[in-house]
């Protein structure tokens, strides 16, 4: 049997004036984890070691993020960071470019037999 998804999340973020890729990305993945928690691993004695995070950015050019730099920075679990196309680029009248990311957090485990709450 193959990983079980138990957490999935988006998010966006941006950067209005330095046009940084990894920058817009780090501020997505922050704004989808920051809209979530974890209380299944304590109530089912889990260790989140177990837990593969698995994220997908989106930003109009993609080889611009430094994947790397953002799986160091996710807080749990053993990570893995891809970025695609997509997101948006803003063109603003002043001349700069504001990038718009989009982000999604998933969250697997091996998979779970027997599954039973911890007694609080």
């Amino acid at each position: 049997m193959s990983e079980q998804r138990v957490i999935i999340e988006m998010g966006t973020g941006n950067d209005q004036y330095g046009m940084d890729y990894t920058k817009a990305a780090a501020r997505a993945i922050e704004d989808a984890i920051r809209h979530s928690a974890l209380p299944i691993f304590a109530s089912l004695d889990l260790s989140t070691d177990a837990m593969r995070v698995q994220v997908t950015v989106a930003v109009q050019e993609p080889d611009k993020v430094d994947t790397g730099a953002l799986a160091a920075k996710l807080p749990r679990g053993h990570a893995e960071v891809r970025a695609v196309k997509g997101g948006l680029n803003v063109e603003n009248p002043a001349g700069n470019t504001i990038v718009v990311a989009s982000a999604a957090v998933e969250a697997f485990l091996p998979p779970q037999a027997g599954w039973k709450l911890r007694r609080q």
